[in-house]
C-alpha cells in the first residue's frame, strides 16, 4: 500500500471512497469545503491500484489558549473492499506522524473510542475541552507536553457547522 497527499485529479476518487464508506456525499463535501475555506491541513490517499481510503486534518482553534495548535481528524474513509486490511490505521498513524513533525500539538477526533485508542486518543483530555460534540465519543491525543495543557472552548473549522 502507497501512501500520497491528495491531488486535484483524485476529486472523483475521494467521492467514490466517501460514497462507498458512507452511502452519502456529506464527508466528501465536507473535504472540499474545507480545502475551498483554506481549512485543510492535510489531505492523504491510501491506494493500492487505486484509492482505496483517505483521511484529512483540518484547522482548530483552542479559545483560551491560543498558543496551542491544534487540528481535528475527519473524516476517515476507506472503502468496503479495503476495510479490516489496516488502511485506516496506515492512514491515521501517518497523519498523526505528520502532524506532530508540522508542530501540532492536538488533535481531537469524533468516533469510536475503542478504534481510535489504538492511538493513543483519549477521553480524558477531551473532558477539559467544550466544543459542539461533547460527549463520549470527542477524544483527544496531546502531540506534544503543550497540548496536554488544552482546556477551554474549542472552534471547529465553519464548515463543519455548515454539515446537514
Amino acid at each position: 500500500m502507497n501512501l500520497r497527499l491528495k491531488e486535484s485529479a483524485d476529486e472523483a476518487a475521494l467521492r467514490a471512497i466517501y460514497e462507498a464508506s458512507f452511502g452519502q456525499m456529506t464527508e466528501a463535501t465536507l473535504v472540499q469545503q474545507l480545502r475551498m475555506d483554506g481549512d485543510l491541513i492535510l489531505s492523504l490517499i491510501a491506494y493500492t491500484e487505486e484509492p482505496v481510503g483517505h483521511v484529512a486534518f483540518s484547522r482548530l482553534s483552542l479559545d483560551a489558549v491560543p498558543s496551542i495548535k491544534g487540528c481535528g481528524l475527519a473524516p476517515l474513509a476507506v472503502i468496503p473492499a479495503g476495510q479490516g486490511q489496516g488502511v485506516g490505521t496506515f492512514l491515521v498513524e501517518e497523519g498523526l506522524k505528520r502532524m506532530r513533525a508540522e508542530g501540532y500539538d492536538l488533535v481531537l477526533v469524533l468516533g469510536e473510542p475503542e478504534y481510535y485508542g489504538r492511538f493513543g486518543f483519549t477521553t480524558t483530555l477531551a473532558r477539559q475541552l467544550k466544543t459542539l460534540y461533547d460527549g463520549p465519543y470527542l477524544q483527544a491525543l496531546a502531540l506534544s507536553e503543550k497540548g496536554k495543557e488544552a482546556h477551554g472552548s474549542i472552534s471547529y473549522a465553519r464548515a463543519f457547522a455548515e454539515l446537514k
